[in-house]
């Protein structure tokens, strides 16, 4: 089984690849999609929408795992995170894959068996139980490979 975790934004959209066979997990891909300030707001959702198209064409996963939109105070913040879940949800359902969604006090509890842990133990957790020689940056990355390990140790892939 092939999942992609996400961890969306409009200016940076962090994604991680992860296989998992007959018990085996390993990490096939992790990086960022980036979006320009300087484009609207229109053609970034246009960007984010074909990038994500661009990642389940390539690696045609089962599931698609994105993290949850806590609404905190920033609202101009959510509302622009909201819209790239929106083009991701979209180019999902296309595709009929399914997604999921998980809080970021589930990904912590998931990946390091404590849901208050803070971004560096996550990213040592990470790069220890996915066997890399280094820690995904940037943070958005290892976020997306959180969130897709996340999906797999929370449903028993």
């Amino acid at each position: 089984m092939i999942v992609i975790g996400i961890d969306p934004g409009l200016a940076i959209v962090g994604f991680g690849v992860i296989s998992t066979k007959n018990g085996t997990i390993t990490p096939i891909s992790y990086g960022c999609i980036r979006t320009s300030a300087d484009k609207k707001t229109p053609q970034r959702l246009a960007q984010i929408y074909s990038e994500v198209n661009s990642l389940l064409e390539k690696y045609n996963p089962e599931v698609i795992a994105v993290e949850r939109l806590f609404f905190n105070t920033n609202v101009t913040n959510a509302m622009s995170v909201s819209e790239a879940r929106g083009v991701i949800f979209l180019a999902a359902a296309q595709k009929n894959i399914p997604v999921l969604e998980y809080t970021p006090s589930q990904v912590k509890q998931a990946i390091t068996g404590s849901g208050r842990a803070d971004k560096k133990q996550m990213q040592e957790m990470i790069k220890r139980l996915l066997n890399l020689d280094e820690i995904p940056q940037p943070d958005d990355a290892a976020d997306g490979l959180s969130i897709a390990l996340c999906h797999i140790n929370i449903s028993k892939c």
